[in-house]
């Protein structure tokens, strides 16, 4: 549905292997006049021709196209992905290219959604059905952060066949939405119409400016009493956004109701609390605090060491690793520096276990390289197909497991813990436990990193 801004929905639609039953569920679950585009993404093989569009148009009124390179997206209507080509999205209109030959992209659903994100932003739809590997992980959190939604197949008739891939980003803990396939569709329109609705709550005019502020404060006042964190220094417009969109996902169409919702429901204050967290995650973010880190700290921590001695380090909540390869590029580049240079070990740690496979892999889409320097880029990293893919020299350093910071044993004799984007997820109870483990788990005279 378009808002009043003329814009409207771009909904990707990620699927693999068994994943024509997931298609066939979503499209029949969907009404006429959806207000959307849809634009589907597989692993197909370069080899065979796609009639994909073919099966798609069984199970929907809506034309179902082949994509085209440079077409505009339009509302209701299906583009489905060709074979050997690589899909992303440009200001509204498709862009195709044929792939490297020699590297077949093997994370397609990643590369579209990762543009998508950056094309659309609130109006970027992720959804991810029936798949192998991990495909959609990477892409689904640059909707998150870009502030689109974010859905993935649960189970029920219509599949999955093979959970791997929405599995995969369920457990990231990135998922706005988690249904079975026949059910997403009225979901994701009953969230299109939030559009409309909402469409005045981050840019209240002076009449409603007064009611605004004191809805504001009161869900400042809600936050602050689940988590004691206060939002109120949060950028007014970012605030509402975020608030706007849990107001969609909720299909709530009043503030003072979703207040009301935010009051009875603790589970509801915990996700809004996740969301204004979100920040787009990059390698180096925070510039400054890893120059610091590059020419002040790590010459620190390597000074007065030689081969037969060890750098340990822990990255506590790693997520999918550019904190940790952020930092593995920094030790490898102060390496360099030395004649003889000591052991290495970047412990790089978190409970998601699909997250640290997406970190293991270390295959990033272009667009997810922010911060990244060209030189850096150059040096480290290597195409593969339209994705990055990290050289050993850095990724040798790091050492990936599942491990809980508040369960499990810690680690010991480190010389810096990188903790960025973990204890703001924490109440104050948690992290009084948390900030001693880590005093145990440092050398003495080492070095705690954490974020603002």
């Amino acid at each position: 549905m378009a808002s009043q801004n003329g814009r409207f929905p771009i909904v990707g639609v990620g699927a693999s292997a068994g994943g024509i039953p997931a298609m066939e569920g979503l499209f029949k679950g969907l009404t006429d006049g959806t207000g959307m585009a849809f634009v589907i993404v597989t692993h197909l093989s370069p080899e065979r021709e796609s009639l994909l569009h073919e099966v798609i148009r069984r199970y929907t009124e809506m034309p179902v196209v082949v994509a085209e390179d440079g077409v505009a997206v339009q509302p209701d209507q299906v583009y489905v992905m060709p074979q050997n080509v690589v899909l992303t999205i440009r200001k509204g209109a498709l862009s195709l290219r044929r792939p490297n030959t020699l590297n077949r992209e093997r994370k397609p659903i990643d590369i579209f959604f990762s543009a998508l994100a950056e094309d659309q932003g609130e109006y970027a739809v992720g959804i991810i059905l029936s798949g192998g590997d991990s495909d959609g992980t990477l892409g689904a959190r640059a909707i998150k952060e870009h502030g689109g939604l974010t859905i993935a197949q649960a189970s029920n008739g219509y599949g999955p066949r093979n959970p791997d891939m929405p599995q995969s980003a369920i457990s990231s803990g990135l998922i706005d939405i988690a249904a079975p396939a026949d059910q997403i569709g009225a979901k994701l329109q009953a969230f299109a119409r939030g559009f409309e609705v909402l469409s005045g709550l981050a840019e209240a005019d002076d009449e409603h400016k007064a009611e605004m502020d004191r809805a504001r404060d009161e869900i400042y006042a809600i936050l602050r009493s689940h988590s004691g964190h206060d939002f109120s220094g949060y950028k007014t417009k970012t605030f509402l956004r975020r608030v706007k969109r849990r107001m969609q996902i909720t299909q709530l169409q009043s503030i003072t109701t979703y207040i009301e919702r935010l009051k009875r429901d603790p589970d509801e204050v915990a996700k809004l609390f996740r969301d204004l967290l979100i920040n787009v995650t990059s390698f180096f973010r925070d510039a400054e605090a890893f120059k610091l880190l590059e020419e002040k700290i790590i010459p620190q921590i390597f000074e007065g060491k030689n081969a037969s001695d060890a750098v340990r380090v822990w990255v506590p909540g790693c997520a999918t690793g550019e904190e940790v390869f952020s930092i593995g590029m920094l030790m490898r580049e102060r390496m360099d520096k030395l004649s003889a240079s000591p052991r290495v070990q970047i412990f790089a740690t978190d409970i998601d276990e699909p997250a640290l496979a997406v970190a293991r892999a270390a295959r990033y889409p272009e667009a997810l390289l922010h911060g990244l320097s060209p030189q850096r880029r150059q040096r480290f990293f290597h195409s593969d197909g339209e994705s990055y893919v990290l050289g050993t020299e850095v990724r040798e350093l790091c050492i990936f497991s599942p491990h809980s910071v508040i369960r499990d044993p810690p680690f010991s004799r480190m010389d810096m813990i990188s903790c960025r984007n973990l204890l703001i997820y924490f109440g104050p109870q948690i992290q009084n436990r948390v900030i001693p483990i880590f005093h145990y788990a440092l050398r003495p005279g080492g070095y705690l990193f954490l974020g603002t």
